[in-house]
Order: structure tokens, then sequence, then C-alpha cells
């Protein structure tokens, strides 16, 4: 399944509850701060119980929509979280941090994590000095993301830093924001994730088929 393309705020409304949201699927507009979300329809008020089955799925959901990956993305990172020594679910949360485009959101170079990935597709960040248009490109300490020097460039991302998608920035990253760049100094923790997640819900859900 491909990436979804339509209507942003009708997942959030979908998928999220009370003043929940997906942060780096879409900006929380001003009008809504503090209002519940109700599933979209004119019925959304009125809420079915829900099976166990349905709240994993609906917790996949999230994880997928929030960071822009296709089913068969998720799955191959639910496969490595699998291999790797330690809480699966934590591990999950931190592969799908640590990739570029949301490392670029969370620096407040992109405003969503969409946006994030159309900056690096479209050649305007580099990574240690090279020019990476991968976003699925998974940062590790030590690397300085940057952006490339035209005015093009660097106008995007200083109007981006203006005005964040999330006013902060993580204790892995660093931002020297007047030159516009960013340092990895380590792998992201657990409270510093901002989508709202029962990540262990996510593995159960795939625990027949990773």
């Amino acid at each position: 399944m491909a990436r979804y393309r339509g209507p942003r705020l009708r997942i959030v409304r979908r998928l999220c509850t009370g003043t929940d949201s997906l942060p780096g699927l879409t900006r929380k507009d001003r009008r809504q701060s503090g209002k519940r979300m109700n599933p979209p329809g004119q019925h959304g008020g009125a809420r079915r119980k829900e099976s166990e089955y349905a709240k994993r799925l609906k917790e996949k959901q999230k994880l997928r929509f929030n960071y822009g990956v296709s089913e068969r993305q998720l799955l191959r990172y639910v496969r490595k979280a699998r291999r790797i020594s330690g809480s699966t679910g934590q591990i999950l949360l931190q592969l799908l941090e640590m990739r570029l485009d949301n490392t670029i959101f969370r620096l407040g170079m992109a405003p969503t994590i969409p946006a994030a990935r159309q900056l690096v597709s479209h050649g305007h960040i580099l990574v240690n000095g090279q020019r990476v248009n991968v976003a699925s490109y998974q940062c590790k300490p030590g690397d300085e993301i940057t952006v490339r020097q035209t005015e093009r460039s660097r106008g995007l991302v200083e109007s981006n830093l203006q005005y964040p998608g999330l006013a902060n920035v993580p204790t892995h990253l660093e931002l020297d924001k007047p030159k516009m760049v960013g340092k990895v100094t380590g792998v992201i923790e657990r409270e510093w994730v901002a989508l709202n997640i029962d990540e262990l819900l996510v593995v159960e859900y795939y625990s027949r088929k990773a």
C-alpha cells in the first residue's frame, strides 16, 4: 500500500481521540486547540466499542500515517526491530524517529514530515556534506545535517525555522539556528517521542506477520 495522499485532517479525526493529534502528519489548527476530535461523518460522535484487534489496528495506523511510511515499509521496520536486542516497541519507534525526514522535522527545518520529505527529495539537504535525497536514510550519532548553500534552499528552511511544527528540539539533536546546522548527538529517548501511541499494541498487531 502506497503512502496516503488524501485529506490529512480526515485521518487525524479518524485515528485520534480527545485532543490528540498526529504531529508529524499535520499542524494542529489553532481553532481546534483544546477541542475534541470526532471521527468524520454525520454520526462521528457516536463511537462503537472497539475490539482488541481494532485497537491494535488503530495504533498501527497512527504510527504508519504519522511517519508517512507504507505498510510494507512498516513491516520491514518491525522485522528489523525484532532482530535487535531490547524492547521491540521502543526500538521500532527509534528506527522511525531516526529517519532523515523525521530528524529534519524534529529540528524544526520543516513544519511536517511530508514537508521534510519534500526538502530531502528535492535535494535541499546535506548529510555530512553530501547531498542525500532518500527520506528513509537512517541518521546516526555524529551525523551533521546542513542546508544546501543556495538562496532557494536556505530561504525555504529559514522560513520553516520561524514556525516549527514542534516547539522543542529533542535532547538527541542540536540545532545551530543561525547557521541552519543540525547535529545528531545520540539516539532518541522514549519520552521525547511526540506521538501519543502504545507501541506494544503495534508489536502485537504484527506478531503473526513479522
